[in-house]
């Protein structure tokens, strides 16, 4: 059975309790760069469920934040 990136994020994310989705995050931004692909997948996840006024606070955020 071959997964997708996604599909492989989805099935590691499945058991996780609030407490390890919060600390699986903060272990992506604070280690190992080969763990951004993962927060790419939550990032889809929370984008595809969120409302456009949240959205713009997202993007408005980030646009904010990114070294000039």
């Amino acid at each position: 059975m071959i997964l997708s990136l996604r599909q492989a994020i989805y099935k590691k994310m499945e058991p996780k309790s609030i407490e390890d989705l919060h600390a699986t995050i903060e272990d992506a931004i604070e280690g190992d760069e080969r763990a951004l692909p993962g927060l790419g997948v939550l990032f889809e996840v929370l984008w595809k469920h969120i409302d456009k006024e949240q959205k713009d606070k997202i993007v408005d955020t980030i646009r904010e934040h990114l070294p000039q």
